[in-house]
C-alpha cells in the first residue's frame, strides 16, 4: 500500500494514499467560534466550505507549527450514506511517501474508544510509524457537527 507520511511533532504517521485527494499549502482559515480546539477553522476548497482539523491538536494537544512543510492534506472522508466529503487535515512535514505491504504492519495492543483513528504500527530503523485511519477520525457527533448531511 502506498502511504503518505507526515509528522506530528517528532512522531511519524501515515495515511493510505487512496484516501488523499490533494496536498495543499496552508491557507487562511476562518475560525469557528465555540468549536473544539482541534478544529483549526474552515476554508473554501473548490467552491465548498471545508473544515480543517489540526492533527497536532487532535492527537497531541498542541497546534501544528507554521513551517514551509506544514500542509493541509485533503482527504475524502466517508459518510454513512456511502458518499464522501472533503476534510482538510493540517499536519507537519508532509513531504514523503512510502510503500509498505499490509503484512509488515503490526496491530497495536492498546485500544481506546477516543482514539480509534490510530491504527497499526510500521516498524522502521529510526522509530515507528503509526497509521491514521481517516474513516474513524470523527465520532458520529463530531461528523454530524462538522459535516452536516442536509445542506441547503
Amino acid at each position: 500500500m502506498l502511504l503518505l507520511l507526515f509528522h506530528l511533532g517528532d512522531e511519524k504517521y501515515a495515511i493510505d494514499s487512496k484516501q488523499v485527494a490533494e496536498i495543499i499549502p496552508q491557507v487562511l482559515l476562518r475560525k469557528l467560534y465555540q468549536a473544539p480546539k482541534y478544529v483549526a477553522g474552515v476554508f473554501n476548497y473548490r467552491g465548498k466550505i471545508v473544515p480543517a482539523i489540526d492533527l497536532c491538536h487532535l492527537i497531541g494537544g498542541y497546534p501544528c507549527r507554521h513551517c514551509l512543510s506544514t500542509r493541509i492534506i485533503m482527504v475524502n472522508y466517508p459518510m454513512p450514506d456511502g458518499t464522501t466529503r472533503y476534510v482538510g487535515l493540517l499536519a507537519e512535514r508532509v513531504t514523503d511517501t512510502m510503500y509498505k505491504p499490509k503484512n509488515e504492519w503490526i496491530p497495536t495492543e492498546v485500544n481506546s474508544e477516543s482514539t480509534t483513528y490510530l491504527g497499526e504500527m510500521i516498524p522502521e530503523k529510526d522509530g515507528m510509524i503509526q497509521r491514521l485511519r481517516v474513516e474513524k477520525l470523527l465520532s458520529d457527533s463530531q461528523r454530524t457537527w462538522l459535516l452536516p448531511e442536509n445542506r441547503s
